[in-house]
């Protein structure tokens, strides 16, 4: 520390300084990674005030605008008067001592993307943000406000980053995910549908959005006597404004995702516009890319079929209808000569994975299946899904779908190799009460979001930590004890979530368009998959047919890249990537040994810095290192090494208790067409109605750093790059659907 002391330096840039030598001094010992994140909470307390209603007015009253002087209040002036009825209250309910139950790397990513901050300066503790939190959504009633505390500074759940950032602030909004459709095809429907999302965009929201209505190019245009260009320049006005809204301290391109259906005859454009080369005016690289994929087309790849190419305009009623209608409709289209053009369905297909083995997208949704297992079919057509293709709901051009999400820190209810099944319930219930909640308060971006959200009450519980639950537990990824507890899991969310929903149900009343639902008529999600379950569904079954449901749809998987880094936690449903990974610290990233494998070799002996060091030239694999026990290779295995089917396997299991849908990534070392053949058909006939998130490789980067690291392992170890991946190879044959049989 003293060599890199200065003169002038702060006490708390010395702080840090000593935070980022414990840091590195983790690679000896974890216990170094404990001081780091003590020194640094402790540093943050000393800078910030500790009397939440003082924070709440430095946060109401400091931040004038810096060049006019004028008021710029951060908190709402409700906030500031809540605090002030009941300070004492609040203040002994707060428990400073829990901002230490973040490990360093959490709390960095917490106070750079969530904790409050005045002109760049943080302001707020971990604590006071769970409580304005807890506050903003529960208002007078402390009871329920403070218990909400509690769950949330325990780390028992968390809400989405947009609602950890926004409640109880001026901006005041706090969904994540929004699904909205044209308004119309027609130019004042583009414009004020671009209006929505760039709205959606400004306020941290993701939008997803389904063009199928959209008329090809080359179509007439009878009010200009004119030849539509079709949707490839429109997508780029929405590319402008996705690249001109997300700049600034959301730091984050690409938020709004973009849905068409394969028969759409500009579909082959549509796929070329995540491509790395070719004319710019072609490209969207600020969009990503989904495909709302009909059965039919599936059918006609495997067969070898041709595909017919159709405009909405020329050909209507293809978006608005599913299964064996849209099959009877597309074919007598087909018949009648209306099709614009014929090409192999393989000649398509070819050219969605190149895409893909590209730019990792686009997105595989299965229409068929999205519709038929929902419990929102009363209302319409689903259309398409949203970012994180987790959230699937109907939206219309005169009502955007929006889902408030949380996600259940599944970890937390492992105790001494016991899952908890009613602690679980329990968290699961309070989530639910929650969310629900936010949808009254909310400050919606439009009429159109809060007509969606306040008639059709859908909300996303999701998790996170599924992968440390399996190692806690003592339990390969791919095992057999995995798949069943997986299953156990979700029954149980599912089973909580319509309890609860069903409770506010009786005290409130259903939603509003809850008659003729599956749900109003004795169908859950699960029945729709043919899958009886574990628990007692007929009881719940009667009191939803007798009381209904507070909420249209419930559970929704979604990544959780940022929220589980806070608490802890792997990402979301995923197996680890690697059992090392980077993460950013204050002067530049630092590498992470899985904190479950580190405890493991610890309990046995065999940690070391040599052991570190081993990890990063096998590209954070445990595989071929001889030092590790066979059992630990067999738990320890990364997102490459698991085969892909048993992904999928286990996506499918989970899914009949998912009444939206789930963030699936899959993983292949070497993409080539027979992999990602496999892998999508086998998705498909599995039922999934997410097919794809995103498709996971970088085998150029990854070999890259494998010889960079082992030539100079020594003096780069810290400075390696984060894409560390395990190649699908004749030692590894389990790490896809085509290699596994």
């Amino acid at each position: 520390v003293v060599t890199d002391m200065y003169p002038g330096i702060t006490t708390a840039q010395l702080d840090e300084l000593t935070a980022e030598i414990a840091i590195d001094a983790s690679a000896v010992h974890p216990d170094f990674a404990v001081l780091a994140a003590r020194i640094t909470i402790s540093n943050l307390q000393k800078e910030t005030q500790t009397d939440f209603l003082d924070v709440l007015k430095t946060l109401y009253n400091d931040n004038a605008h810096p060049k006019t002087g004028a008021a710029n209040p951060i908190v709402t002036q409700e906030l500031v008067e809540l605090a002030q009825r009941h300070a004492t209250e609040i203040n002994r309910v707060i428990d400073h001592k829990r901002d230490f139950n973040y490990d360093y790397f959490g709390f960095k990513n917490l106070e750079k993307n969530v904790l409050l901050k005045i002109r760049e300066k943080t302001v707020e503790r971990p604590q006071h943000m769970f409580m304005r939190v807890a506050l903003a959504i529960h208002g007078e009633n402390l009871e329920e406000a403070f218990k909400t505390y509690d769950y949330l500074s325990r780390h028992l759940y968390t809400h989405a980053t947009t609602t950890l950032v926004n409640a109880g602030t001026v901006c005041g909004q706090l969904s994540s995910f929004f699904e909205v459709q044209m308004k119309d095809d027609s130019i004042e429907g583009i414009y004020d549908t671009v209006t929505d999302c760039a709205r959606i965009a400004k306020v941290f929201g993701s939008v997803g959005m389904s063009f199928q209505k959209i008329r090809a190019s080359g179509s007439y245009i009878a009010g200009t006597n004119g030849t539509s260009n079709g949707i490839i320049p429109m997508l780029r006005v929405f590319n402008d404004a996705a690249r001109f809204i997300t700049p600034g301290s959301r730091k984050v391109k690409g938020t709004f995702a973009v849905y068409l259906e394969p028969w759409h005859a500009d579909i082959f454009e549509f796929i070329e516009l995540s491509r790395q080369n070719g004319a710019e005016n072609l490209r969207a690289h600020n969009l990503l890319l989904g495909l709302w994929i009909p059965d039919l087309f599936m059918k006609r790849v495997e067969q070898d079929g041709e595909w017919s190419l159709m405009c909405p305009n020329e050909c209507p009623g293809l978006y608005t209808c599913y299964g064996p209608e849209f099959e009877e409709l597309y074919i007598r289209y087909e018949k009648s000569g209306k099709a614009r053009k014929t090409v192999s369905a393989q000649k398509l297909w070819f050219s969605i994975l190149d895409a893909q083995m590209e730019s990792s997208h686009p997105f595989m949704c299965y229409k068929d299946a999205a519709n038929t297992k929902n419990n929102q079919k009363n209302l319409g057509v689903i259309t398409g899904s949203t970012f994180c293709a987790n959230t699937m709901q109907y939206a219309d051009g005169n009502e955007i779908g929006s889902v408030n999400a949380a996600s259940i820190a599944l970890s937390k209810c492992v105790e001494g190799r016991i899952f908890q099944f009613e602690k679980l319930a329990d968290i699961v219930k309070i989530a639910v009460k929650n969310l629900d909640k936010m949808i009254d308060i909310n400050n919606y971006v439009s009429e159109d979001a809060k007509s969606g959200a306040w008639k059709h009450r859908a909300i996303g519980l999701g998790v996170q930590g599924l992968a440390d639950v399996f190692l806690m537990m003592g339990y390969a990824y791919d095992s057999a004890e995995a798949r069943e507890l997986n299953k156990d899991i979700f029954e149980h969310i599912y089973f909580a979530s319509l309890e609860a929903s069903n409770a506010l149900a009786q005290a409130s009343g259903p939603y509003s368009t809850y008659e003729g639902s599956p749900a109003s008529q004795g169908i859950l999600q699960h029945d729709m998959w043919n899958v009886e379950g574990r628990l007692d569904w007929q009881d719940l079954r009667l009191k939803i047919q007798t009381y209904g449901l507070r909420n249209s749809l419930l559970v929704s998987p979604m990544p959780t890249a940022s929220t589980s880094v806070c608490l802890g936690n792997s990402d979301g449903i995923e197996p680890y990537q690697s059992m090392v990974y980077t993460r950013p610290a204050h002067t530049h990233d630092r590498h992470v040994v899985n904190p479950n494998l580190v405890k493991d070799l610890l309990e046995r002996g065999l940690w070391s810095p040599k052991i570190r060091d081993l990890l990063l030239k096998e590209n954070g694999s445990v595989q071929k290192l001889t030092q590790i026990p066979e059992d630990l290779k067999l738990m320890y295995k990364n997102a490459w090494e698991v085969s892909q089917r048993v992904l999928i396997d286990m996506a499918a299991d989970r899914a009949a208790f998912i009444d939206q849908s789930q963030s699936l990534n899959l993983f292949t070392f070497e993409p080539n067409y027979s992999r990602l053949s496999s892998m999508h058909f086998y998705a498909w006939k599995k039922g999934l109605k997410t097919g794809m998130h995103y498709l996971k490789t970088d085998p150029h980067e990854s070999i890259i750093l494998a010889e960079e690291v082992k030539e100079t392992v020594d003096d780069e170890v810290d400075r390696a790059a984060n894409k560390l991946a395990m190649a699908c190879s004749l030692e590894n044959p389990e790490s896809c659907v085509s290699c596994s049989g």
